[in-house]
């Protein structure tokens, strides 16, 4: 059917040959080694068995993801710009601006990620980028959108990378102006015990920063009204993104988290180093200001998928629960479907230690009349399975299995999720979801019971930013 040769796909995997973008022989330079190492101590501070099947290669995947999302460090602006300006005449003998002399130039939508300097995480940032064309030429599109990843794929905070893209933009294509805007988006993972009790949770905190050169450098310049009409007409509205102080914008550096930090550092000490080593094996400087607290906040959130017994908690918090399927002992009712749609979940990948999030929907049968199991104890299971380190077909199989000892065993469970994974390596698929789905008993010999709960689902389930 077309599809490449077998053998000759298996030599190019041993012998390391490019595979599109993927560099096998990363694997051995001695910075992936050392990420390597670092993410093992890692692993073991959160009670995991390094040598479990499917944790095996994840030092390995972990380092891979890490110098593919900061490879901006071994970029440079020239090797891009250069040669990628071309000769445009403006106006001849007219009043006005266009072409190669002063006709605006937008590109917008430009969909990157950035890892937080401040926790560590990936955030999206959604990138418009204008310029005024001076010395009747212009810049080939693309390198526009190949600056902008490069100083994305770094430690960053919003500001600065608005403010460096700019820079760079304006030395190295040498416009009358430029202008950036961005919409960021981080993620903001609560703790076990806020994703239990808080129902409206707010799982994203939006920023917008701009920056302006040149002509763009008053922000009450005529040439910024016309800049942002130009994202506006075509449905860009920089006005829903909530504006915020980019300085404390990650939520890890809010107030009240100090404590929680401090007591991280005096308990988890080989994990902070090794963080620190990977910070370093990144080319960063530990010692910078900016990232003094980093390693600290970072391990304080990967404590959050340690691998003590939930299983206990949960198996405690479920035998408390008298039997409310059958209050009299009556199973010969005809059954119903009920259901609890949208339940929040929150998770981590085991395969690159990333976060993914989403919600899942749960379906059970039950005799009428009886007591549907209440939404907090489903929520409870959700995030009880959830606050590990996880993939999501084993989540959804546990999930399922568990609520099915809760019911007469007829469960339908449905997981849909986005993983940070998907855009925070060399794939960037930004906007795809994955579902999956687990059924028992009745669910998985009736057609129409499936049809009848999964035609229930609502439409745009997930929250994302």
């Amino acid at each position: 059917m077309g599809a490449l040769d077998e053998g000759h796909f298996c030599s190019e995997l041993e012998n390391g040959v490019k595979l599109g973008c993927i560099d096998l022989s990363v694997d051995d330079e001695p910075e992936t080694i050392a990420i390597e190492d670092a993410v093992k101590v890692l692993m073991q501070g959160l009670g995991e068995d390094v040598n479990r099947e499917g944790l095996k290669k994840t030092p390995l995947r972990v380092a891979k993801a890490l110098r593919e999302g900061t490879k901006g460090y071994r970029q440079k602006v020239k090797d891009i710009v250069q040669g990628a300006l071309f000769p445009e005449a403006g106006l001849d003998n007219a009043v006005g601006h266009a072409g190669g002399a002063g006709g605006l130039v937008v590109v917008r939508d430009l969909d990157l990620f950035s890892y937080c300097e401040s926790c560590m995480l990936p955030f999206q940032v959604k990138c418009h980028v204008g310029y005024v064309p001076s010395g009747q030429r212009v810049v080939g599109l693309s390198k526009l959108s190949r600056v902008a990843d490069m100083f994305g794929k770094r430690l960053q905070e919003p500001q600065r990378l608005a403010d460096e893209l700019c820079s760079a933009l304006h030395h190295g294509i040498k416009p009358a102006g430029v202008a950036v805007m961005l919409q960021c988006s981080h993620i903001h993972f609560p703790s076990l015990e806020s994703a239990i009790l808080d129902s409206n949770h707010q799982g994203w905190v939006k920023l917008l920063v701009s920056s302006g050169s040149g002509v763009f450098e008053n922000e009450s310049a005529d040439i910024w009204a016309d800049f942002l009409s130009l994202l506006k007409f075509r449905g860009i509205d920089v006005n829903k993104t909530c504006l915020r102080d980019s300085s404390d914008w990650c939520p890890s550096r809010s107030s009240g988290s100090g404590n929680a930090v401090i007591k991280v550092e005096s308990a988890n000490q080989g994990m902070i180093t090794a963080v620190t080593s990977i910070l370093r094996s990144l080319g960063e400087d530990p010692l910078r200001k900016e990232l003094v607290g980093t390693p600290a906040r970072f391990v304080k959130w990967l404590m959050n998928f340690q691998n003590c017994n939930l299983d206990m908690k949960l198996n405690g918090f479920v035998s408390a629960r008298v039997d409310p399927l059958h209050p009299n002992g009556d199973s010969c009712k005809e059954k119903q479907i009920h259901s609890e749609l949208n339940l929040s979940l929150w998770s981590q990948c085991e395969h690159h230690l990333l976060p993914f999030y989403g919600v899942v929907h749960i379906g059970y049968m039950c005799a009428e009349g009886s007591i549907p199991i209440g939404k907090s104890l489903l929520q409870s299971i959700v995030c009880f399975y959830g606050f590990k380190l996880q993939v999501q077909e084993r989540l959804t199989r546990q999930i399922a299995e568990t609520v099915s000892s809760l019911s007469d065993g007829d469960v339908i469970i449905v997981v849909e999720a986005n993983h940070t994974c998907m855009i925070s390596r060399g794939i960037e698929k930004f906007g795809s979801s994955t579902a999956t789905i687990a059924v028992l008993g009745q669910f998985s010999t009736d057609p129409a019971a499936r049809a009848k709960f999964l035609q229930s689902l609502p439409n745009n389930a997930i929250s994302g930013p």
